[in-house]
């Protein structure tokens, strides 16, 4: 198994950025690995920028705090590249060579400088309609993250997707004290579905979408993964 591995999480304020992070975390856990997961944000609103971090590995982790050095990069709304909606600048900084860069869209984002940087650094960049996904599975935007979650398991194996179903349990099947933002978040993911049973499935089905999706481009492009494989 890989020593760890760091994953930088960038969004808008309402996309479940720190929730993501909080069940990738979770999901780790189950599976017998360490976890530490945190947010970084200014203002608890819709559309403020909004960062979360997770380090994930098989022996137990001690630093906390803003990740400088991700393995992986997750980019939840596009505005974290096209207007700059982001902590750290460019929002890819840091990235470790050979890392991997995951965005929520279907569309091309990046400059042609930035793809070039990019892959001066070998780094491979996915796109996954993640709302779309959302939308068209659960009927709402509100479970983007899952499908964020989902690409992300896919291509790095850092979690099963057994792992990821005893997290949404923990997180929305029994009692948890959430605060702030990400509280009134939960209960608007929870509103949203008439019944517990069908949140928790909605929410499984669309990380089950994304993650065969991403194992699937991962089968394939193995070679290009390797610095961030589990």
């Amino acid at each position: 198994m890989k020593s760890r591995i760091n994953i930088r999480m960038s969004g808008l304020g309402g996309q479940g950025v720190v929730t993501s992070a909080h069940l990738m975390a979770m999901a780790a856990s189950h599976e017998g690995k360490f976890s530490i997961s945190n947010p970084f944000f200014g203002a608890e609103k819709r559309m403020a920028p909004a960062e979360s971090y997770v380090r994930i590995g098989p022996e137990k982790i001690y630093d906390r705090g803003e990740l400088v050095f991700p393995h992986v990069v997750m980019v939840f709304h596009p505005q974290v590249i096209t207007m700059g909606k982001s902590y750290t600048m460019p929002f890819y900084s840091g990235i470790k060579s050979g890392g991997l860069i995951i965005i929520n869209d279907d569309i091309e984002l990046l400059t042609d400088e930035e793809k070039l940087d990019l892959e001066k650094k070998k780094i491979t960049v996915y796109y996954v309609p993640a709302t779309k996904i959302a939308l068209e599975i659960a009927g709402t935007e509100l479970s983007t993250n899952m499908g964020m979650i989902g690409a992300l398991a896919g291509l790095t194996q850092v979690v099963t997707m057994d792992g990821l179903d005893k997290a949404l349990q923990d997180r929305f099947g029994k009692k948890y004290v959430a605060s702030g933002g990400t509280a009134t978040l939960d209960e608007a993911i929870k509103k949203k579905f008439a019944k517990k049973e069908m949140l928790l499935q909605k929410n499984l089905d669309t990380i089950r979408r994304t993650f065969d999706e991403a194992s699937a481009f991962r089968e394939k492009h193995s070679a290009l993964l390797t610095s961030v494989n589990m």
